[in-house]
């Protein structure tokens, strides 16, 4: 009945952003799935990723019949693409699978195996289609949020000695190698979320059930969360403000200064700015940071590699952040915030919200609210006393994320089977 339930309000979901889509005119995260089919897909690995989690429920022997089958389809539509003189991508094959599983489940499975292949399905095509969502919200913000707020938060971010401007120098020094590295890690950070995910689900076609609790589960509802505070605090970021002027709507004239990465935004009372209708105001907050860093923690349980990987991962998305202008220092910290609280939240959700979950949630919630209330109504105040101000800044998130790991640990130790001691012998 829960899933049944989640799958209706996700329907509903996409159809109300479809149509909201439709009114100004763009098309909505269900037209542009659907165009996958047939056309060429914006992210042939993230439709992979979206099978691999899917094939977690098969035999070996299903799981490989799925992947060449996807394999074939790729190879087909590749042939025709090259021989049209189209752009070459792949993915088509492992959408057509995915969906070719869900109608096998629901024609050829019966009781508890027609669900656990549903729930495959459906968890692999909600990463693919959390992606379209994510890019409709975008679009959105554009067209619904004319003015941004990002003098707000550069102003706030001279508290943190504004991060975005020294690390986009050093990105740029790095040479090609070094961007290139962060690009890709940017990039693809859902392929890497699908990695630590597979290690967490590797038991699913043995014990026929999915764990309580997994990153993907994270992963969604932060994807779903986040764009509703782009609605409350839009910002375009550094690159688009404060850079070359060149946003995705183009117009130098829509940049504040031609200033990133080389000289600092003066001191000055902030207000909202007149942007373009194109820029997303995806900022605040960081959601690629907040994905790394929920990465990061579902890593922590996970082989040296696993945290190894989890832990590059983290860092690496900062610096991308942070180096290519995307984001301001400001919004790395509401992104880690907003992360520990999510994840906080889930966890909690599990137990059952007893006083201790409840407690961390709501402290999680009252340092990211009372964040957007500093950025937007105190920057002066930040800018003006940056000794104070940035040490409260890192102190309010160290709080969140000690208050997460100290009551989640007191947890696991009572989840933790206790050992009886073995039986000694006994001299008669």
């Amino acid at each position: 009945m829960l899933w049944a339930a989640v799958s209706v309000a996700a329907l509903a979901f996409l159809i109300a952003l479809e149509i909201t889509a439709r009114r100004y005119g763009l098309r909505g995260p269900i037209t542009n799935q659907v165009q996958e089919l047939i056309f060429g897909p914006k992210s042939g690995p993230l439709l992979y990723a979206g099978m691999a989690l899917m094939m977690l429920v098969l035999t070996w022997r299903q799981r490989f019949i799925a992947l060449g089958a996807a394999l074939g389809i790729d190879v087909v539509f590749f042939l025709v693409r090259w021989t049209a003189d189209s752009r070459l991508t792949f993915g088509n094959g492992a959408l057509w699978v995915l969906l070719s599983y869900g109608v096998i489940a629901v024609t050829h499975r019966t009781g508890r195996e027609r669900v656990l292949l549903l729930k495959g399905v459906g968890l692999g095509l909600l990463l693919v289609t959390g992606r379209k969502t994510g890019d409709a919200w975008l679009l959105i913000t554009s067209k619904t949020r004319p003015m941004v707020l990002d003098q707000y938060v550069a102003t706030a971010d001279r508290a943190l000695g504004n991060p975005s401007w020294l690390m986009g120098r050093i990105v740029r020094a790095s040479g090609p190698i070094g961007t290139h590295l962060l690009d890709a890690v940017y990039i693809q950070l859902a392929v890497a979320a699908v990695l630590v995910a597979l290690y967490q689900l590797r038991h699913v076609a043995t014990e026929r059930r999915f764990p309580r609790h997994h990153l993907v589960r994270t992963f969604l509802v932060i994807g779903l969360l986040g764009p509703a505070i782009y609605m409350l605090f839009p910002v375009v970021g550094p690159i688009y403000a404060y850079g070359v002027g060149i946003g995705a709507g183009g117009g130098e004239h829509w940049a504040l200064a031609n200033l990133w990465p080389n000289t600092l935004p003066p001191i000055a009372a902030p207000h909202p700015v007149l942007f373009d209708a194109v820029t997303p105001r995806n900022c605040m907050p960081s959601l690629h940071t907040a994905w790394a860093t929920a990465i990061f923690i579902h890593s922590r349980k996970g082989p040296r590699s696993l945290r190894y990987a989890g832990t590059f991962w983290l860092i690496a998305t900062l610096c991308a952040t942070l180096g290519f202008g995307y984001h301001y220092g400001a919004d790395l910290v509401a992104g880690v915030v907003f992360a520990f609280t999510i994840e906080a939240g889930l966890r909690a959700h599990d137990r059952g919200w007893e006083r201790s979950g409840i407690r961390l949630v709501a402290h999680g919630a009252a340092v990211f609210a009372g964040l957007l209330v500093a950025y937007r109504y105190l920057p002066m105040e930040m800018a003006e006393h940056a000794w104070l101000s940035g040490p409260l800044l890192v102190l309010a998130m160290a709080s969140v994320v000690h208050g997460y790991l100290r009551t989640t640990k007191l947890w696991d130790l009572k989840a933790a089977p206790v050992q009886q001691p073995e039986p000694q012998p006994v001299l008669v």
